[in-house]
């Protein structure tokens, strides 16, 4: 990262504006420009300058009014000033020559301006811009740094570094056309293309790699064949990018992505066998979840890998550093941890930053940088993961070892006699079934009803009924119990994540509007886990719904990820940031994909240093 020889003034003054890269610098664009070429003719409900004679003036209360002669126009025009200043009185005097400008009107079949304002400048274009400086020392600040070789050192092609020196500085024409039309599609695509480059610069700066503590080169090929089921592609191709992690001289820092049972469990254990002997650590959000991977872990290691548990409930006064792979919950945090060389994290999006790297911290000693892993069932737009790609490498796994068979019906009250006649015939099949609300307790903001109002039809209509939500302070318990003995559970979206309930067949979400595509696939991912017919029904108020019908008719959680996206349009998905908290302006996470590969293959092919204004 190369600063440029800024001085501390100039450093303040960035600071002040938000602007921490040239191009950040490039992208700050006027609002507005001052034309003060002289008008020879009248523009109506358009700024104008003009050259003047004061001819007679007029003060009432509130008005002050001016009669001016225009030379060049052969007219008179009368100036409006409300709430006058002792300085208007003392510069607009009978006899007085200047030059105004403001906008020109009719008014009374007589020309108009309200407000001029007087220049001292004519025959000028100035750029304004909104920021806490004064515009004079923008100004200033643009002509010093912004030109077109600064702007071909940041990597920009020479037409895209002309197209934003025009906006800055622009000719009398094109600085009309910008105010009257907006900015052309050329130059549109300019400042989308400009802005993305300018982010992944920045989230290339920000990648940091590490020395790794160990090459781990454990041999994961036996435990994969005593697996009773042959890996999908994806998961052996992954595993293979793992492995390539693991060997390399750099810590890994690797996402691993999937979809809703696509088995990343295997992943895990894999990722295990390839750190043994060295020692690993999986952090996962819940109890259930903890437990879950623990129970897999013990199924399919070999015998020789020692594996524990640690949670609030499975809180093991062993010594840890006797165990060769460690699986807990955010319990982990307050354990004294041995020194591991592999840091995994399950549902990573589910813990805040700190208390992921308050993990990787307690397991790390000074200068030991263990590999870290975090994996998601939660896919994200392709767009999302090509950028943060240059942040941290990406796995996809999208091929699911049971082909899922869920039927999604969006449902309306005219169908809940339909709907109590099929959960009965899947109950009398041994399957179970969940009912998810929206709320637990009566709220008159949501117009639906809440657990409180609706467990007691359920309790007097089904056996087996169970109930549970976020703030159960039993609901691992119960969704143990209900998972080995129950018919029915009423919950909240708290069984979103991780629960696996081999003989779940039906979803039921009330108020499924209210919630993201993303928090809908996670639902109906509870479903159909082995292969087993599944049916997931979108309990809803509204008349139609574009959105729950389009959801509806795919599985495939990529595929949501894009349609959450395109629905959201792209706001709210990572708020369109860029770290400093700044949004993206131009460049559209929807519709901007083939811009985003020509970026990041530009600076693939020609890696630049990017210009820091140090500050």
């Amino acid at each position: 990262m190369k600063n440029l020889d800024l001085d501390p003034i100039d450093k303040e003054r960035f600071k002040k504006i938000g602007v921490g890269t040239l191009l950040d610098l490039a992208l700050l664009l006027p609002h507005s420009y001052e034309n003060t070429t002289l008008t020879p003719a009248p523009l109506l409900e358009q700024i104008n300058t003009l050259h003047v004679k004061v001819i007679s003036l007029k003060q009432s209360p509130k008005v002050f009014q001016i009669v001016f002669d225009v030379e060049a126009w052969n007219a008179h025009l009368d100036g409006v000033i409300f709430a006058a200043k002792p300085y208007h009185k003392a510069l607009f005097k009978v006899g007085n020559e200047l030059y105004i400008h403001g906008k020109v009107s009719y008014n009374n079949g007589r020309l108009q301006m309200v407000q001029p304002k007087i220049v001292t400048a004519i025959n000028t274009l100035i750029p304004k811009y909104k920021t806490p400086l004064q515009n004079k020392t923008v100004i200033e600040l643009m002509t010093r740094f912004l030109n077109l070789e600064s702007l071909l050192n940041e990597g920009l092609h020479v037409n895209e570094a002309e197209i934003l020196l025009s906006l800055h500085r622009p000719s009398a024409k094109e600085a009309s056309a910008f105010s009257s039309f907006g900015y052309s599609e050329s130059i549109l695509n300019v400042l989308k293309y400009v802005e993305i480059h300018n982010y992944l610069k920045k989230l290339s700066g920000k990648k940091v790699t590490f020395p790794s503590c160990a090459k781990l080169d454990g041999d994961e090929t036996p435990f994969i064949a005593s697996l009773p089921f042959t890996l999908t592609t994806d998961q052996q191709k992954v595993i293979a990018e793992i492995k390539r992690d693991f060997l390399s001289d750099n810590a890994a820092k690797r996402v691993i992505m999937g979809d809703v049972g696509c088995g990343k469990t295997m992943v895990i254990l894999a990722s295990v066998m390839m750190s043994y002997p060295q020692k690993a650590i999986l952090m996962a959000p819940t109890t259930v979840l903890a437990n879950q991977l623990f129970e897999e872990a013990v199924k399919f290691l070999p015998l020789h890998v020692k594996t524990l548990l640690v949670t609030q409930e499975a809180d093991s006064k062993e010594n840890l550093a006797d165990f060769d792979f460690i699986i807990g919950t955010h319990a982990l945090l307050y354990r004294d941890l041995p020194t591991c060389a592999l840091v995994m994290v399950d549902e990573q999006h589910r813990f805040g930053t700190k208390q992921r790297a308050l993990l990787s911290a307690l397991v790390s000693k000074q200068a030991w940088h263990p590999h870290y892993l975090q994996f998601s069932a939660t896919p994200i737009p392709r767009t999302l993961s090509m950028i943060q790609s240059s942040l941290v490498d990406f796995s996809f796994i999208k091929m699911l070892p049971f082909p899922k068979d869920i039927t999604t019906k969006v449902i309306a009250k005219k169908d809940f006699k339909a709907l109590l006649e099929h959960l009965r015939s899947e109950i009398a099949q041994k399957h179970q079934c969940i009912i998810v609300y929206p709320l637990v307790e009566e709220s008159e903001m949501v117009n639906y009803q809440s657990i409180d109002e609706g467990r007691g039809f359920w309790e007097k209509n089904f056996e087996g009924v169970f109930v549970t939500y976020g703030k159960d302070k039993n609901k691992e318990e119960i969704l143990k119990t209900f998972k080995e003995e129950g018919n029915l559970l009423i919950s909240t979206t708290v069984v979103e994540v991780g629960i696996s309930l081999p003989n779940l067949s039906i979803i039921v979400i009330v108020g499924a509007e209210r919630l993201g595509l993303a928090s809908l696939h996670q639902l109906r991912g509870r479903v159909s886990r082995n292969g087993l017919k599944g049916y997931c029904f979108l309990y809803t108020n509204l008349a139609k719904s574009e959105r729950l019908e389009k959801f509806s008719q795919t599985l495939d959680g990529f595929e949501i990820a894009e349609l959450d996206l395109a629905y959201r349009q792209g706001g709210d998905v990572v708020e369109g940031s860029i770290q400093s908290g700044k949004k993206l302006v131009w460049f559209d996470m929807v519709g901007d994909e083939e811009i985003l590969k020509e970026a990041k293959s530009r600076l693939e092919a020609s890696p630049r240093e990017q210009r820091s204004l140090g500050v």
